[in-house]
């Protein structure tokens, strides 16, 4: 059995909870104050996923913020930024779909508002 103490990072409080494991299955939480806090805990422990945040260029030469539009597998993440580094895209507003399907059905969508 193994212990790990993260910090959560679901909310402003910043919980610091303290899990303890058994290869992908967790057996005891502490120190969390909500069930946002709970999850977090379970999912880091088991598949930990971030939401990528990144730049592209576009058409015209600019820089466009992109993220994805869930998190993706934090171990996918050298993978995916090497998708997304070829990527040359005509300008977007916010939300815009840039890359369908970079991962499990998650997209890579615009961050800003481009003026055209």
């Amino acid at each position: 059995m193994e212990k790990r103490t993260i910090t959560c990072i679901e909310c402003p409080i910043g919980c610091s909870i303290t899990v303890s494991f058994d290869g992908a299955n967790v057996t005891n939480l502490e120190g969390n104050t909500c069930q946002r806090g709970a999850l977090y805990a379970k999912n880091e422990i088991i598949c930990p996923r971030r939401v990528i945040t990144t730049t592209v260029k576009t058409t015209d030469g600019r820089m466009m913020a992109v993220k994805t539009d869930r998190p993706i597998k934090k171990s996918q993440t050298f993978e995916i930024m090497q998708k997304i580094r070829t990527i040359i895209t005509e300008p977007k507003n916010i939300g815009e779909v840039v890359l369908e399907n970079v991962s499990e059905d998650i997209n890579l969508v615009s961050a800003q508002d481009l003026d055209f």
